[in-house]
């Protein structure tokens, strides 16, 4: 809490902590400071008067606050499960040192801006690590905390580090099955106060960011890939970033129509003429049907954002049409959707 108040020299004000006794001495000497210089019985009204809308302001500035903390072996995923929640909005933070995650919590119950937080904290914190089970009570008590213990088979760990060639964070000069089983051992204590206990021995990478979505993500699945519906022109060449590629060089071309010349596909007359053939409505239909069954099975592999790409000659009008039309109809299946027109003529 922040206490505010008028002293001699202005506005004054001190940051009370309850469970800080040296904050709360300087509380009570402000105070008492206040008392010898006002009428009597004027300092405590003061002070009540004081930190009444500074509670009110804390509380602006406050939010509830998420942190979720990701541990466990190493080779059984942190990594893939950090990228997944990064995926998902989260604030990610690799290898925090356990003495900072209180000071982490405090920037997140003060932002407006991180909401919520995936740390990872594992073997590489060494000797540290006794001390998690303590940080862990005392921050439960101040924000939403949830704790998720990676493991793996001995012999899926094995292969995983013979794969990688990356030598085990115990120590280079040690048997990769002598540091797995050290491991264990050192990380036994933060294994027991985990929230949840995930054996990743039969997952792979995209089958643990799936898990991870599926188990994390606030809302529809859907709503966790962003699309983007853009246009093209051939001439220029094809967007590199683009997944998906459809040529509507076929349909009849409003270049050739004098009026439209100088106009785009998002004028209501150039669409109007683009949807008046009978190929464009089947080609849109079919696309849609095509994009239906597409994206839930991108969804699943775990991919968080796909580039649909419509390309004409030019890019002015025919691909413009298509790429806002097609990004009206994703919006009404509900995914999360966004235009770019990469060749429209800027007017």
């Amino acid at each position: 809490m922040i206490l505010w108040g008028l002293g001699a020299s202005g506005l004054a004000g001190v940051l009370f902590t309850e469970d800080s006794p040296q904050d709360a001495t300087i509380v009570g000497m402000a105070v008492r400071s206040q008392k010898r210089k006002a009428k009597p019985g004027s300092a405590r009204k003061t002070a009540a008067r004081a930190a009444t809308p500074a509670k009110k302001k804390s509380a602006k500035k406050t939010n509830e606050g998420e942190i979720v903390i990701i541990t466990g072996m190493s080779g059984s995923g942190k990594a893939s499960a950090l990228k997944a929640f990064e995926d998902l909005g989260y604030y990610a933070v690799d290898n925090l040192p356990v003495e900072l995650i209180p000071h982490f919590a405090n920037l997140i119950l003060q932002s407006d801006e991180i909401v919520r937080a995936a740390l990872v904290v594992d073997v590489r914190e060494s000797s540290r690590l006794d001390r998690f089970p303590a940080v862990l009570k005392a921050l439960r008590s101040r924000v939403k905390v949830q704790v998720i213990f990676l493991e793996a088979a001995d012999d899926v760990l094995v292969r995983r580090f013979s794969e990688t060639r990356r030598p085990h964070p115990i120590g280079r000069d040690e048997q990769i099955p002598l540091a797995i089983a050290a491991e264990r051992h050192l990380l036994e204590p933060i294994r027991n106060v985990a929230d949840v206990i995930l054996d990743t021995s039969k997952f792979n990478v995209h089958e643990l960011r799936a898990h991870v979505q599926a188990q994390f993500h606030r809302g529809e699945k859907s709503k966790s890939l962003l699309i983007s519906s853009t246009s093209f022109g051939f001439k220029n060449g094809v967007p590199a970033d683009a997944d998906l590629v459809f040529d509507v060089r076929f349909l009849p071309n409003p270049h050739f129509v004098p009026e439209f010349r100088k106009l785009t596909g998002r004028d209501a007359k150039v669409a109007a003429y683009v949807l008046s053939f009978p190929q464009t409505k089947e080609f849109l239909k079919k696309t849609e049907d095509m994009l239906a069954f597409l994206l839930p099975h991108y969804i699943q592999e775990g991919k968080s954002y796909l580039t649909i790409a419509f390309g004409c000659t030019g890019g002015q009008h025919r691909s413009v049409f298509i790429a806002e039309e097609m990004q009206r109809r994703l919006e009404k299946r509900g995914y999360r959707t966004k235009i770019g027109h990469r060749d429209m003529p800027r007017s």
